[in-house]
């Protein structure tokens, strides 16, 4: 039986890696995958392992571990040195001590079998087959986006959220919003799910919770990183505590989907325009009251938009522009290899 192991960082996880791994599987009878995590990286390495165990999930003879180590005694290199690749084949030889290949994109997998008494194999070591590498995704994400795996785009799509009360143009502005950057949009569930707002029971809203972020868990896997989300949990559960006086209660999943960058609040300073499938006049103000309660108690800091509908576009539009400019590497920086 031949065991085999590759090894990095995995920060992100992306095209190139997967094949690697889906090489080596064809190498092999077992996989193993060892994500390297150094003391001063900011991701945590329970992420990146999910995103590998995600893309494999349906390959049973694989799987994937956790190395944590600090940098002071594990030394980070993408040049291929002999003393390193010893110190780091001495931990592996630990982990792994009865495995017989190794493979990696780089030459210094010549030192570490070398070193492990083992044999190695060299996979797209010009990076001709997926010409990306994770270094230059860390330092712009949403340009090397079609390198990403999907299951490691969703910690890098840049969420936006459109809140409000009822008739402020949420759904107007969000779609246009999406035409204009080409972009995923994610449509209110709750419009579809619940037509008429004077007609619905609590567990109608738990159904819209989960629908609503199951939406936007697909989006964040999709071919852009912008994506633009009509309402969000925080509007669910203020319908919640508005109409049945009751709390919503999802599951920490719910929460984490919704998450996002930027939250841009419609005021209500534009004429009421009663569809048949509104509440009142006076209900409609009074859940905008609720909605910035429950955006307060949340901790969730919005920026408002007022006036017309042109210059309600050109305020998101310039809000987004910035979220796009800034400079990801600050947040996902990580020192070594790729």
């Amino acid at each position: 039986m031949i065991k085999a192991f590759v090894f990095g960082k995995f920060l992100p996880f992306h095209k190139g890696h997967e094949a690697l791994i889906r090489f080596a599987l064809t190498k092999c009878d077992f996989l193993s995958v060892l994500v390297c995590c150094s003391d001063k990286e900011k991701v945590e390495g329970t992420i990146r392992k999910a995103w590998i165990g995600s893309t494999f999930k349906d390959v049973p003879n694989m799987d994937v571990h956790i190395l944590n180590y600090k940098e002071s005694e594990l030394p980070n290199t993408s040049e291929s040195s002999e003393h390193v690749s010893q110190l780091w084949s001495v931990r592996f030889k630990e982990i792994f001590p009865d495995y017989s290949l190794v493979v990696t994109s780089e030459p210094y997998g010549d030192y570490v079998a070398a070193f492990m008494n083992i044999r190695h194999i060299l996979f797209d070591r010009e990076r001709k087959l997926i010409p990306i590498s994770a270094s230059q995704i860390r330092t712009n994400p949403s340009e090397n986006w079609e390198f990403l795996a999907k299951a490691s785009r969703h910690f890098f799509a840049l969420k936006v959220v459109i809140l409000g009360t009822e008739s402020t143009g949420k759904s107007t502005l969000a779609e246009r919003l999406s035409l204009h950057y080409q972009c995923n949009l994610v449509s209110e569930a709750g419009r579809e799910l619940i037509p008429d707002s004077k007609e619905f029971c609590y567990e109608d809203l738990i159904l819209v919770a989960k629908e609503h972020a199951c939406r936007i868990n697909n989006a964040a896997g999709g071919d852009h990183p912008l994506i633009i989300i009509d309402t969000d949990i925080h509007i669910i559960r203020s319908y919640s505590r508005f109409v049945f006086q009751k709390d919503l209660y999802v599951d920490d999943s719910v929460l984490k989907d919704n998450k996002a960058q930027l939250y841009l609040y419609l005021s209500n300073d534009v004429p009421f325009v009663q569809d048949g499938t509104r509440m009142n006049l006076e209900d409609r103000n009074g859940l905008d009251i609720s909605h910035r309660m429950i955006l307060k108690e949340a901790g969730v800091k919005f920026i408002e938009i007022g006036g017309g509908w042109n210059a309600r576009f050109e305020h998101a539009v310039r809000c987004i522009d910035g979220l796009l400019a800034r400079n990801n590497s600050e947040l996902y920086a990580a020192s070594g290899s790729s």
